[in-house]
């Protein structure tokens, strides 16, 4: 007996493992590791991916799998082996580890059609009995006209017809339709002798057709004769024309010529950079390498040269962007170099548009992928290197389940292949720079800019001296003046906000009372757009208030600092000066982030202000002053890596000034100058930040001198939420041992989101194994309630967010 090994489509903990099902007769030489198939549990039908083969099962009785979904596998056995690797990593369930790795179009239901590859006529009889003359068909249709799966899977096999599926309600596969001959010249010439004078639209078509022997689309042939229709309908009707079905690919840069770029030659830093990568692609041996660049020193010509050797031997690259730094330029810049062989996966693609990208690799029409986070997971099956840009990024790390670092993920499959991983940055993580130092991977270093352009100067504004010296605007007198410096000379500026929305908080003068959301435990941010108050956690929103709700005063006022403030401000000091604003609101339409960058790129603005998003991968002639407004915003959350994540993104913002030909400047305005991330990031001391920042690491004992492991308790009643997190704290404390620090249970800095109260445990440990069962033991232990209660308990390994 053939039996079936499947991973099934619920997320629970007594099912998660790999379930047995016969494989019936009529399936056999079909069903095959990477498929998905319907197979009954309980009551109910569930989808499920088979995982593997087997002839033996300590079962007797097994059911049988009652439909295959797929004819070939939509999993390759590295990722189905991938899966396994994760949940013993991340402690998700299996299933989300297998669908965290394909499209979201594959986790909806679906109708299947057959498409025919084939002319009609040279169709085998039982084939063209199914199709009954139409191009596209329902898939039941062939088992009703009698075919067995064996034949459908020969069909498919010699190119006669190909399987799609589409999500019910939506059709996923774009298809345009094309009108053809359905019969030869002699006959069209023939009835056009016959036509009645009357039938002219009928005959302006078929003469116009005489001269097609491709299918032309519909929309195409009627705007061409500038008819309806009514005249074509009528001619297939006679069966001297047919409709078909054209699938096309949703292109997301279709729009886009994309002029292609030769290599350029090397500095004798990149060279000497490229060559340890090139060893290990030639050799084909697995190595982390960790290319430490400076702004502007050239990393993404050794990745495009990288990636030329690796397509060279006929293998194929994966590149990952940070999210919010998919900026158009970095795709541009791979399309240029490969043209048509690269894909693009991030998340401000349609579903459609990520299923057909997701085709191209799949069909291997594309050898290089270019896409966020979850490009880690692309079904290529030679893969020669992996590339992360701005490794630092914590948009690489997933917060659902499975809650993986794609770092991690990117190091197993090129392991798995025997290649190269390339992680660079101009500010690498303290943990992969201190892995670097102890050889575990390899330093490369880009000390100098490409085009010998020194680094920006970078001047700190104290706006504490501002205050005292009567400035209360939110710009310093360095920042004014320098922005008017640079209107006069028609060049740019980009100044970065770290907030979003209006202002941080509304209040009351008088009483006090800050105005917060009802559901979490966070004050209301205002938009003065909408002249709303919004939650930025839950999205719950209000009217801004005209009186304080406590006391009734009308001394009700904005404070502190959002990027809605700051372009108003900015209107009132430069009167003159052209405008662009992005952040989350102003971006969240689908392509609004390319067309502002493109706005500011051709000249139409002076001033590019943002958020967090413009901090990277941008790359403009023209700007020669970069501003940083509150600086310090970030140093003051509760978080670790505060100071990390400051001094990177000052580091990473005014590298954007001064990258050709025109010397940069950088303003910093501050309220804690001193601070040491502020302090080293205006000198570019990487070196000096990173022991700075070891220290203090190592006397709190943080990563990279310690692992982190995070609980996560919530519950719609807080009682029951403490006493869960007292009994985790109590289990984990029974299953470690001394090697072990656990702190808490504490509250989540914010108590209350979305009405539901959450506390947390933190671990502290040396090796994985010394926790490995303590945190099984926990979730075990409340797998029950979880299932049936209110209950949510997560566990993140390497936790990047603690709020």
């Amino acid at each position: 007996m053939k039996i079936a090994k499947v991973v099934v489509d619920v997320a629970a903990s007594p099912i998660d493992s790999a379930l047995d099902y016969e494989i019936p007769e009529h399936f056999q030489d079909i069903v095959q590791a990477g498929i998905r198939v319907i197979v009954p549990l309980g009551p109910r039908k569930v989808m499920g991916f088979v995982v593997g083969l087997t002839n033996h099962s300590e079962f007797d009785q097994l059911k049988p799998i009652q439909e295959v979904m797929d004819y070939t596998p939509i999993l390759t056995k590295e990722l189905i082996n991938l899966s396994s690797w994760l949940r013993q990593e991340t402690l998700c369930f299996r299933i989300s580890a297998l669908q965290a790795m394909l499209p979201a179009v594959f986790k909806a239901s679906y109708d299947k059609e057959v498409w025919l590859l084939d002319e009609m006529d040279s169709l085998p009889a039982s084939l063209q009995k199914a199709a009954g003359g139409r191009e596209v068909f329902p898939f039941n249709d062939l088992s009703e006209a009698g075919l067995t799966d064996s034949q459908v899977k020969q069909y498919i096999k010699g190119q006669l017809i190909d399987i799609k599926y589409v999500v019910k309600g939506k059709n996923r596969v774009k298809t345009y339709t094309a009108v053809k001959k359905a019969v030869d010249d002699v006959n069209i010439l023939e009835e056009l002798e016959h036509l009645s004078l009357n039938a002219k639209k009928q005959r302006e078509v078929l003469t116009y057709m005489l001269h097609q022997d491709e299918p032309i689309l519909l929309k195409e042939l009627t705007e061409e004769l500038n008819t309806t229709k009514g005249p074509i309908d009528s001619l297939v009707k006679k069966g001297l024309l047919t409709m078909v079905k054209q699938e096309v690919y949703r292109d997301p840069f279709e729009t886009k010529e994309h002029q292609s770029t030769k290599p350029l030659s090397l500095t004798e830093l990149q060279q000497k950079a490229i060559e340890p990568i090139l060893d290990s692609i030639n050799e084909t041996y697995y190595q982390t390498f960790l290319l430490h660049g400076v702004t502007g020193s050239g990393k993404t010509e050794i990745y495009l040269q990288s990636i030329q050797r690796v397509l060279d031997l006929g293998k194929e690259a994966i590149v990952l962007v940070p999210e919010i730094a998919l900026t158009p330029q970095m795709v541009s810049r791979f399309k240029a170099r490969f043209g048509s062989d690269v894909a693009v996966l991030h998340s401000g693609l349609s579903q459609g548009e990520k299923y057909d990208e997701w085709r191209k690799i799949h069909r291997k029409e594309v050898r290089v992928v270019v896409g966020a986070r979850s490009a880690i997971f692309a079904p290529f099956e030679h893969l020669g290197i992996i590339i992360i840009d701005e490794e630092h990024e914590q948009t690489y790390k997933q917060e659902d389940y499975p809650k993986y670092h794609a770092r991690e993920v990117a190091k197993k499959r090129a392991s798995d292949h025997h290649c190269p991983v390339v992680l660079g940055s101009a500010t690498p993580t303290l943990e992969s720079y201190a892995r670097a130092l102890k050889g575990v991977y390899h330093l490369l270093e880009l000390t100098e800019r490409v085009n010998e352009q020194a680094m920006p100067e970078v001047e700190i504004v104290d706006m504490r001296q501002e205050l005292l010296q009567g400035n209360r605007s939110m710009f310093s007198e360095t920042l004014t003046d320098k922005i008017n410096e640079r209107i006069e000379r028609k060049e740019q500026v980009v100044l970065m906000l770290n907030r979003r929305g209006y202002s941080t908080f509304v209040m009351c003068r008088e009483c006090g009372e800050t105005i917060s959301c009802d559901h979490c435990d966070i004050s209301m941010t205002y938009h003065s757009k909408q002249h709303k108050l919004k939650c930025h956690y839950c999205n719950d929103e209000r009217p801004m208030p005209q009186i304080c709700p406590n006391c009734e005063s009308d001394a009700i006022r904005f404070f502190g600092t959002g990027t809605q403030k700051v372009e108003e401000a900015l209107n009132l000091h430069f009167p003159n000066a052209g405008i662009i604003r992005m952040d989350v609101d102003t971006t969240s339409r689908k392509g609004a982030h390319e067309k502002l960058l493109e706005k500011f790129g051709n000249g139409e603005a002076d001033i590019l202000l943002g958020t967090q998003m413009i901090a990277k991968g941008l790359d403009f002639e023209n700007v020669t002053l970069v501003g940083v407004i509150a600086a310090d915003s970030m140093l003051h959350l509760p978080d670790f890596r505060a100071s990390e994540k400051s001094f990177q993104l000052l580091t990473q913002v005014s590298g954007r000034a001064g990258r050709h030909q025109l010397p940069g400047e950088v303003v910093i305005q501050t309220y804690t100058p001193e601070h040491y991330s502020v302090e080293l990031a205006s000198q570019y001391d990487y070196e000096a930040f990173f022991n700075k920042e070891m220290q203090v690491r190592r006397q709190f004992q943080y990563p990279p001198y310690y692992y982190l492991a995070l609980i996560n308790i919530s519950h719609d009643n807080h009682v029951e939420a403490v006493k869960v997190a007292n009994e985790a704290a109590n289990i984990i404390a029974t299953h470690t041992t001394g090697n072990c620090q656990l702190m808490g249970p504490t509250p989540s800095p914010m108590l209350r989101i979305k009405d539901r109260y959450r506390y947390q445990c933190m671990l502290k440990y040396k090796r994985r194994e010394d926790v490995d069962q303590a945190l099984e033991s926990v979730l075990n232990h409340f797998q029950k309630q979880i299932n049936k209660s209110q209950l949510q308990l997560t566990i993140d390994l390497e936790p990047y967010h603690f709020m």
